[in-house]
């Protein structure tokens, strides 16, 4: 098993979403190329961390300061990110303005995978978020997925189109090596 551990990261905190589906698909891809890894959904963030975690409430909430040191340490991120009204979901801008800058995210890694109901694959929600890790200066790999047009909330749907597992498998084997 390679000692490098990537953070799986599922962009939002709906529930019983998709995306949360395909982190965990990802994270058993990880590890089928021996990468260690772990799952980090924005379901376990405190409903409140916004008020509670934030600003000049830094370091004062438990449940977010765990999370946040998961963040820390990882050397390397996949996000798995749907795409919401044009762009990425706000509570996932929220959980990132809430990590430390700019050492959380400066100088490594990470890879996007894309998801939307859209013709565009979370296109436009990938790129926004691109700006945003390279002006923390985080290294983004080039192979960006888009799962488009999943209209289904489940996961064998996006398994059915081999593209999309191709292209999840590729970015996988190449995240163990970036």
């Amino acid at each position: 098993m390679n000692d490098t551990k990537i953070i799986v990261v599922s962009g939002t905190n709906n529930k019983n979403s998709l995306t949360a589906q395909v982190a965990d698909y990802y994270a058993g891809l990880l590890h089928e190329h021996g990468c260690n890894n772990q799952v980090l959904k924005l379901t376990d963030l405190p409903e409140n961390f916004t008020a509670t975690a934030l600003y000049e409430n830094s370091g004062k909430n438990t449940a977010f300061n765990r999370l946040q040191a998961i963040m820390e340490t990882a050397p390397k991120y996949v996000f798995i990110i749907p795409e919401y009204n044009g762009s990425f979901p706000g509570v996932f801008k929220a959980f990132i303005d809430g990590l430390p800058f700019p050492n959380t995210f400066r100088e490594k890694k990470c890879a996007l995978v894309g998801i939307s109901q859209g013709p565009q694959g979370g296109a436009f929600a990938m790129s926004h978020l691109t700006d945003i890790f390279h002006y923390l200066r985080m290294h983004v790999y080039p192979l960006k997925p888009r799962l488009s047009g999943i209209q289904d909330s489940q996961l064998d749907t996006v398994l059915s189109n081999e593209r999309y597992t191709r292209l999840l498998q590729e970015q996988a084997k190449g995240m163990v090596n970036y």
